[in-house]
């Protein structure tokens, strides 16, 4: 009898057939990265909208269990290797933009009426390919407008708080040399060392998991200055993006309806913090190419592994929270910082790639970047139009969308 492959011993697959260890040990990966890479940030951008300590806590568990529940459902249905997120450029904005008009319960509302606006655009085709025809620089440069506030915080972690920053930036820094892949959560586990070291945080029974309802409230400045950038940003970043890392490696699920899912998901979670789950971008390349699994038809079991790792994760949210709490909050987004570098660098290139769109673009990128409020209305809106309108003065060409980043 011929000898069995480690996979299949290891998984009890029969001999000749191929195990599950592989890439369900991807999805793993995939996933553990994916939450030690941004969860300082989305906690960073719910607290900065007025998220207290617990209702930040709640919205990082509601989006860790609603993308692993999403992530396990789509793949199972499509046996497509298809993965949801939550929003990294979204929560970039939460924090750029800082508190609203209406305080949390009106970054609530805003949370609702971007999911609603993804389930539109899900179930009208002439919404999603407006957002599609938003040119690729100037979208490129909203979101590098958004990011570099938050890019910039490792400097002054560095001059506020050196024996707390120092360390993470650079373990950081080596790290991007010899095992890039391992940056951002090394400088997550060094910033929790650090914290540890200088002040253990005391877990009480608010590290355990739980959820805290807040009724939404509707303020008109904070829907069009935050829900209306935060449905743009997620489209354009990571769900236009996510479906073309799908189609690189040959899947090509129909849109509209992963929308109305990723929509209908972030409306049910919002209510608890989250601000929008939708299709994974570049995490997805782990769970979608072929370190996964070398044959294409099974790799929708990673995605499964990864959104299965997203659940046991949720349960630690609570946790997370707790860590993150006792640090000041410029030494958390500073971690996010770090680990957002390489999306404002990529943002970057793109939205100054176009000569002919070079200008209108850092138009959007400079009044993004301002963080100036006009009419209740934030600064990634007013970049937006800024751009666009300037481009049209000038009779720009269009260029297609080609945006990413989790």
């Amino acid at each position: 009898m011929a000898d069995a492959s480690p996979d299949a011993l290891s998984t009890g697959a029969p001999p000749g057939r191929p195990g599950i260890a592989q890439p369900l040990l991807a999805g793993f990966v995939a996933a553990l990265i994916g939450f030690a890479g941004t969860f300082a940030l989305v906690l960073a951008g719910l607290r900065a909208v007025g998220a207290s300590e617990s209702q930040a806590s709640s919205g990082l568990m509601v989006l860790t269990v609603s993308m692993g529940l999403l992530s396990i459902a789509l793949s199972l249905h499509h046996r497509m290797p298809i993965t949801s997120a939550w929003s990294t450029p979204g929560a970039a904005l939460l924090i750029a933009g800082g508190a609203v008009s209406g305080g949390y319960p009106a970054a609530i509302g805003a949370f609702l009426l971007a999911g609603v606006l993804i389930v539109i655009a899900g179930l009208w085709g002439p919404l999603e390919r407006l957002i599609e025809s938003i040119p690729a620089p100037i979208a490129s440069a909203m979101l590098a407008g958004v990011l570099l506030p938050v890019c910039l915080t490792p400097v002054h972690a560095l001059v506020g708080h050196p024996w707390l920053a120092g360390p993470p930036i650079l373990v950081w820094a080596l790290l991007t040399r010899f095992a890039r892949r391992w940056a951002a959560p090394g400088a997550l586990l060094a910033t929790a060392i650090a914290i540890v070291i200088d002040d253990a945080p005391t877990i009480g029974s608010s590290a355990l998991p739980h959820l805290a309802f807040t009724a939404p409230a509707f303020d008109v400045g904070t829907l069009v200055g935050l829900g209306l950038p935060l449905f743009i940003v997620t489209m354009a970043s990571q769900n236009i993006t996510g479906m073309s890392v799908l189609a690189t490696f040959g899947y090509r699920p129909r849109l509209g309806p992963l929308l109305v899912s990723t929509g209908a998901t972030s409306i049910v979670g919002a209510p608890f913090g989250g601000h929008a789950v939708n299709l994974a971008a570049i995490s997805a390349a782990l769970t979608a190419g072929p370190d996964a699994d070398p044959d294409p038809s099974r790799r929708w079991i990673a995605a499964v592994g990864w959104g299965l790792t997203c659940l046991v994760q949720g349960l630690g949210a609570g946790l997370a929270t707790a860590l993150v709490a006792t640090a000041p909050p410029v030494v958390i987004e500073s971690v996010a910082g770090l680990a957002l570098l390489a999306s404002l660098a990529a943002a970057t290139r793109t939205a100054l790639a176009d000569e002919t769109w070079r200008e209108p673009a850092m138009i959007t990128f400079v009044v993004s970047a301002s963080a100036v409020t006009i009419w209740g209305i934030g600064a990634p809106f007013w970049g937006l139009l800024a751009g666009l309108g300037f481009g049209a003065l000038h009779h720009r060409r269009r260029a297609p969308v080609e945006l990413g980043d989790r």
